[in-house]
């Protein structure tokens, strides 16, 4: 591939994530990983450490991951922005008697915004994940996943 493109892969340290880095590796593009940290408040320590997306064992499957392939590994600090968009959308939505679904506003926010934006800043040309998506052109040129 000539001019590499550079991809941010969006690291949960799963197996979907890792298969994606090390086949666009593969293909030639410049993969770096990148996790995002959410969680980490001094109070959810413990939990963060054993569970859940974004967790410390996450991250360090992630970087561990990220070595294998022979790629750099960043953790980049969102618990901000997901503190603000995500869990105080939550919180009001739950108040107002409604059942919210935060991934959905996290994937919003978090991941196709304040990632994009952290990516773009570090040269990406794209971000990827180890999710599956259908992409599909629409009539007026624009794309839809």
């Amino acid at each position: 591939m000539s001019g590499k493109k550079k991809v941010a892969v969006a690291m949960s340290g799963g197996v979907d994530s890792s298969v994606a880095a090390y086949l666009l590796k593969e293909q030639g593009y410049d993969v770096i990983g990148v996790t995002m940290q959410i969680w980490l408040d001094k109070g959810l320590y413990e939990l963060a450490r054993t569970d859940g997306c974004c967790s410390l064992s996450a991250i360090d499957d992630a970087e561990r991951v990220c070595g294998i392939v022979g790629i750099p590994h960043y953790v980049v600090n969102f618990k901000d922005i997901f503190r603000e968009k995500v869990i105080s959308n939550f919180v009001d939505e739950y108040i107002h008697g409604h059942t919210p679904n935060p991934c959905i506003i996290c994937n919003r926010y978090v991941k196709w915004e304040a990632l994009l934006e952290w990516a773009l800043h570090q040269g990406a040309d794209y971000i990827a994940t180890g999710h599956y998506a259908r992409v599909k052109s629409l009539p007026d040129g624009r794309y839809t996943i």
